[in-house]
């Protein structure tokens, strides 16, 4: 009797969404037609913050362990609740994000470097989770306001469940990558016809 092997993620979460928000939502994702969430712990997140340019490498402040990956699949389920709603053309509750926003503590700062370009700067205070990611809940609630929804879509692929903004000139993007799911549909209507 053969077993079937677990779904091999790739090392990363996929960025390709062209908007980071989007990115967030699509570190969890399907592999090999299985859910797989890429943030499994506090390093995952630190390295997707990285990755993205949310914060500088070393710039994660130390919390609990586990709190900054708790809070953070929390506030990407929030965002992902409320895109979703958005997307169906329905209300949804912003208490949630809301709750992330009230969190964020920050000031602008005059900053003039010895460059001589002066500029400003917004501090934020990041001792709790909910502070540090308050940045991600202030774009999102930017792209829940000003994103184009019509623009905003999911990868057609049955199976897939990665978000986009379709950015490309004649807004007919239809696939989260060509590499990824435009070649399977490729490979998959060719066999079809094959078979035919």
């Amino acid at each position: 009797m053969a077993t079937s092997a677990p779904p091999v993620a790739p090392l990363e979460p996929y960025v390709l969404a062209d908007d980071p928000v989007l990115d967030m939502l699509n570190t969890r994702a399907n592999i090999d037609g299985e859910p797989f969430d890429f943030w499994q712990g506090d390093a995952d997140v630190e390295r997707w913050l990285v990755r993205l340019g949310w914060v500088e490498e070393g710039a994660v402040p130390a919390f609990e362990p586990g709190a900054l990956v708790a809070t953070a699949v929390a506030l990407r389920e929030v965002i992902r609740d409320l895109l979703e709603q958005r997307k169906a053309g329905k209300q949804g509750d912003p208490t949630a994000l809301n709750g992330f926003l009230r969190k964020a503590v920050s000031h602008p700062q005059l900053a003039w470097p010895a460059s001589g370009e002066l500029q400003l700067e917004r501090q934020r205070k990041t001792q709790t989770p909910e502070q540090f990611l308050s940045t991600i809940a202030e774009a999102a609630a930017g792209l829940l306001v000003l994103g184009d929804f019509s623009l905003i879509r999911t990868c057609e692929h049955p199976e897939c469940v990665l978000w986009f903004y379709d950015r490309t000139k004649a807004h007919k993007r239809r696939w989260c990558s060509m590499a990824l799911c435009g070649n399977r549909h490729k490979v998959a209507q060719f066999r079809k016809r094959k078979l035919l």
